[in-house]
């Protein structure tokens, strides 16, 4: 376990640390797992009304819901989320990105026990609200406290693995949705937040967030916990409170969010949250018993989804295993091309069987969707968030995460409220041809806007957008406050 305690001894900034496997730390592969667990709970979840919807309109069921209220149950998630991605923004600059995380395990754990056991549909909103509420919170801090604890030659491996658990979080909602019903359903995600919880003991606090709060102790050991006792961290240290100097010189006002050097970043991260949502990812993931149903596939509507819920995690596997060779450019013009095209089939097998009442082989809607699923989770499932965690300037992190995060469920409650009435006045060929109308202009975005953040480290990143700003408040403040952390050496005491 990680100790509060803990000191190194530092020395002046030296030659940068090899790169490669040994930047995979067991300690950072912790933190990352600790965190990813919650991004299961988020997976589950979301996936949850799949299943469950299905299961409530079934004769004899428990609690009767009309199409309205199925849609409301649907939607409610992310509108609440909307609110958590509003409200975690201040909590991770207040209180820090662990204790934010860790702030939802509880909640979750209520929430899903509360739409187990409800007797009306108003006890199952109260649930998906609160679960939302939280999903919102957790959505925006996992991707910060990656992007500021790992270190940059495996940070868009370990970044991914949220997106790898998330998955598994959907896939295990689509198994046991295909043995259980709603209510029991709801059981299980009462248990998921339990690991989390106890995993997220474990970790420290985030370098920077530390060092931000003048905790400079704590920051090194938390670093040195976070690279392996024998890494030396003078140089990312140094480099770290290089940025911290500027960042600190001034209270942040909202209207520095909207300075030149700040909004490209958060328009492209914006950009890639409005595209995200609108490729209409989270219509096809609530909805795909529902669409398999009406699509009158030959394969059974939940085994469909299982087998969708494989193939994503297959192509996340992928994604994981080659987003720090390829690039992040390179996977979202791979997810890009593949979403439209699969849309476009998919699209097509509803206008024959709809509009030219021409039949067409029931494999066609699970072959188009494992291919707008597989594409998806290449590059634009996780890449936004990652990039979320990458790109921003330090100084306006937490608030322009939150305000992102805030717009991308803000996208996804207009998306799955709206599927069932669009599908009823352009029919489901139409909506899909939609949404690969609007991936066709998302293909321009990235080509002109969205930068490479391949093995950068965030003072990199942050030195594109910002320039060399900083440089010029380091020579009288920068020398003095890099030295006196320099001097500090206690002793080693680093357990886990």
């Amino acid at each position: 376990m990680f100790r509060s305690d803990t000191h190194i001894t530092l020395t002046q900034p030296g030659p940068e640390p090899p790169k490669g496997a040994s930047c995979m730390t067991r300690t950072q592969l912790l933190a990352s797992l600790a965190v990813s667990l919650g991004s299961m709970i988020v997976g589950y979840s979301s996936a949850w009304s799949s299943p469950a919807i299905a299961s409530l309109m079934e004769p004899g069921s428990g609690i009767q819901v009309t199409q309205n209220e199925a849609s409301w149950i649907g939607s409610l998630m992310p509108l609440a989320a909307l609110a958590g991605g509003f409200t975690g923004g201040p909590l991770l600059e207040s209180f820090g990105r662990k204790k934010t995380i860790m702030a939802t395990a509880l909640p979750f754990i209520g929430a899903s026990l509360l739409v187990s056991y409800a007797n009306g549909v108003e006890m199952i909103y109260a649930g998906r609200a609160i679960t939302g509420f939280c999903i919102g919170m957790i959505s925006l801090s996992l991707p910060v406290y990656l992007a500021e604890a790992i270190h940059p030659e495996v940070r868009g491996t370990l970044g991914l693995l949220p997106t790898s658990l998330g998955n598994g979080g959907v896939m295990l909602c689509y198994v046991c949705g295909f043995f259980l019903n709603w209510s029991q359903l709801s059981l299980v995600g009462a248990i998921i937040p339990l690991p989390f919880l106890l995993l997220m003991c474990m970790i420290p606090e985030t370098p920077r967030y530390l060092l931000n709060k003048g905790k400079d102790r704590e920051c090194q050991a938390a670093l040195q916990w976070l690279r392996g006792d024998k890494q030396d961290i003078a140089r990312e240290l140094h480099d770290m409170e290089r940025t911290n100097i500027l960042m600190k010189k001034t209270k942040l006002r909202a209207s520095e969010l909207f300075q030149p050097c700040h909004v490209k970043p958060l328009m492209i991260s914006i950009g890639l949250m409005f595209f995200q949502q609108f490729s209409g990812i989270n219509a096809v993931m609530f909805y795909s018993v529902s669409i398999f149903e009406l699509a009158g596939s030959s394969i059974n509507s939940n085994l469909a989804t299982i087998i969708l819920g494989v193939v994503n995690i297959g192509a996340t596997i992928f994604s994981n295993a080659f987003i720090d060779k390829l690039g992040r450019k390179i996977l979202l013009y791979i997810s890009d091309v593949g979403m439209i095209i699969s849309l476009v089939v998919f699209g097509g097998y509803f206008y024959l069987k709809e509009v030219a009442h021409t039949e067409a082989p029931g494999w066609i809607p699970l072959l188009a969707l494992m291919v707008y699923v597989v594409s998806f989770s290449v590059g634009f499932g996780p890449i936004p968030w990652l990039m979320m965690g990458e790109i921003f300037p330090s100084r306006i992190r937490g608030a322009a995460a939150s305000l992102s995060t805030a717009f991308n469920w803000a996208c996804t409650f207009i998306v799955t409220k709206t599927f069932m009435d669009l599908q009823g006045i352009f029919g489901p060929h139409g909506v899909f041809w939609m949404f690969a109308v609007i991936l066709v202009f998302c293909l321009a975005f990235i080509i002109f806007f969205v930068p490479e953040t391949r093995g950068q480290t965030l003072e990199d990143i942050e030195r594109l957008y910002t320039g060399q700003v900083m440089d010029s408040h380091l020579a009288s403040s920068g020398s003095r406050r890099i030295s006196s952390l320099a001097n500090l050496k206690p002793t080693p005491s680093i357990i886990l």
